[in-house]
C-alpha cells in the first residue's frame, strides 16, 4: 500500500514499521493514524509476519507526540472523536494477535508514549525520554495514557508523571517499569530483532492465545481469569501445531509450525 507517513519493511518472520515524519519528530497527525490503522490490518492478516518492530525515523524521536497544529482548533466534540479514533487504532496494536515491540530511539512524549505503552514490549535507547506532558497544555492524555500508565507502573508513579507533565530518561523508565529494557542506541534494533526472533521460534497460535489470555485476564477476577486460561489451554489441543509441538519434543527435533 502507498503510505506517506509510514514505512513498512517485511522480512518474515518480522516486519519493521517506522513512523516516518522526521521533520516534525514523527508527530502523529490524522493521516498517520489512517495509515497506521490500515497497515495494522494488513499485518494482522499476514501469517508470514510473526512479530512487528515499531520505531521512529531519524535519531531524535520515536514519536514526539500528537500534531498540536491539528489539535489546537478542535472543539469539544471534535476532540473527543479524535481521542476515540486514536484509542481505537492503538487498541488494534494490542489486539493484533502477534507481539509488537516498541523500539524507542528518542523522544516518546504524549501520543508517542501512549503508542509505546500500547505495544507488547518497550526497548529504549539510553538517550530516550518518555512522558505525558499534556497537563502543560491544559489537556489530559487522549490515546489511553491515563489508563495504560497506571497499569504498567502503578498508581503513584503514574500520577507523578501525569500530574507534573515531566519527562524521564530511559533508566528511570526502566526502574519504574515503563520500559522493559535499555540498550545503547546502536544496538536498539539488533536487540529488538533478537527478542523478536526468539518469540517467532514458538507456535504462532500459542503466542496469540497467550496475548489474548493476559489481556483479558487482567480485566476480570482471578477465578474468571483461570477459567479463561483453561478454555484457551483446551482450545490449543485441537490444533495441528499442538500435535507438531508435542511430537517434536518427544522426537527431540525442532518443530515446524503451520499456524493451524
Amino acid at each position: 500500500m502507498d503510505m506517506t507517513n509510514l514505512q513498512l519493511e517485511v522480512r518474515p518472520p518480522l516486519a519493521v514499521l517506522t513512523i516516518n515524519r522526521p521533520k516534525v519528530m514523527n508527530a502523529l497527525n490524522a493521516e498517520t493514524f489512517h495509515e497506521l490503522d490500515a497497515v495494522l490490518n494488513e499485518l494482522r492478516e499476514n501469517a508470514a509476519v510473526r512479530v512487528v518492530l515499531l520505531t521512529g525515523a531519524g535519531d531524535k524521536a520515536f514519536v514526539a507526540g500528537a500534531d498540536i497544529r491539528e489539535l489546537a482548533p478542535l472543539n469539544s466534540s471534535e476532540a473527543q472523536a479524535v481521542a476515540e479514533r486514536g484509542q481505537s487504532v492503538f487498541r488494534r496494536i494490542e489486539d493484533l494477535g502477534k507481539p509488537v515491540i516498541a523500539c524507542i530511539n528518542g523522544f516518546a512524549l504524549g501520543g508517542g508514549c501512549e503508542l509505546a505503552m500500547a505495544c507488547t514490549f518497550r526497548i529504549a535507547a539510553r538517550e530516550a525520554k518518555l512522558g505525558q506532558p499534556e497537563v502543560k497544555l491544559g489537556l489530559v492524555p487522549g490515546y489511553g495514557g491515563s489508563q495504560r500508565m497506571p497499569r504498567l507502573v502503578g498508581r503513584g508513579a503514574a500520577l507523578k508523571l501525569l500530574l507534573t507533565g515531566a519527562s524521564i530518561g530511559a533508566e528511570d523508565a526502566l526502574r519504574i517499569g515503563l520500559v522493559d529494557e535499555v540498550v545503547d542506541a546502536a544496538q536498539l534494533m539488533n536487540r529488538a530483532e533478537a527478542l523478536a526472533m526468539e518469540i517467532a521460534a514458538n507456535a504462532p497460535l500459542a503466542i496469540a492465545e497467550t496475548l489474548k489470555l493476559v489481556d483479558e485476564g487482567l480485566e476480570v477476577r482471578l477465578d474468571s481469569a483461570m477459567a479463561l486460561e483453561a478454555e484457551g489451554f483446551g482450545r490449543l489441543f485441537d490444533t495441528a501445531d499442538k500435535a507438531e509441538g508435542t511430537t517434536a519434543f518427544l522426537d527431540k527435533r525442532k518443530p515446524v509450525w503451520k499456524g493451524c
